[in-house]
């Protein structure tokens, strides 16, 4: 009785050493250069809708069932979709626009798991008619998914995807 005491103890132990050390926050982007001026870039950028065009997620599920309210490309327009296992169900909800600077959405996460992360995405003039487009959220680890990311990375996770998206938006806005 006093083994399995000990063997239960040092597990409680192992799991608050772990949520202790595990990172507490996550931010991933990734950033690309477009041949178009940042205005350009910018009023299509903003608009949820676009997003089917050059999104990765948008390719893994084309028959995901998508709904939109409020007024696109302003604080308040919510994207809601629901799809198959790969992109599973949540909607992104358009929170502040820095005009011809940067969007900042609110992505709320509903299957397979609950999370909400905070994504966003900003240009900027590099010159020569080009635009520097970086895409990037971020968020909290929540406990127990915090002792996840110890043995599994975010930017791992997602970090292709966005280089997947940008790569497409580069060629849908540069034809």
């Amino acid at each position: 009785m006093a083994t399995l005491l000990y063997i239960l103890l040092g597990i409680i132990v192992l799991i608050l050493f772990l949520a202790i050390i595990a990172p507490k926050t996550y931010d991933v982007s990734r950033s690309i250069e477009i041949d178009r001026s940042k205005g350009e870039v910018f009023n299509y950028l903003k608009y949820l809708k676009n997003m089917d065009e050059w999104s990765p997620w948008a390719k893994k599920d084309p028959d995901m069932e998508k709904k939109f309210t409020g007024t696109d490309g302003e604080s308040g327009a919510v994207s809601y979709w629901n799809g198959n296992k790969d992109v599973g169900e949540g909607e992104q909800e358009i929170k502040k626009v820095v005009d011809g600077e940067r969007i900042e959405s609110e992505l709320r996460f509903l299957k397979p798991w609950k999370s909400t992360s905070d994504c966003y995405t900003k240009v900027a003039d590099v010159g020569s008619g080009k635009t520097k487009v970086t895409w990037g959220f971020s968020g909290n680890n929540k406990f127990p998914m915090s002792i996840m990311t110890l043995f599994m990375s975010m930017d791992k996770m997602v970090g292709k995807d966005f280089e997947e998206g940008l790569a497409t938006l580069k060629t849908v806005l540069e034809k």
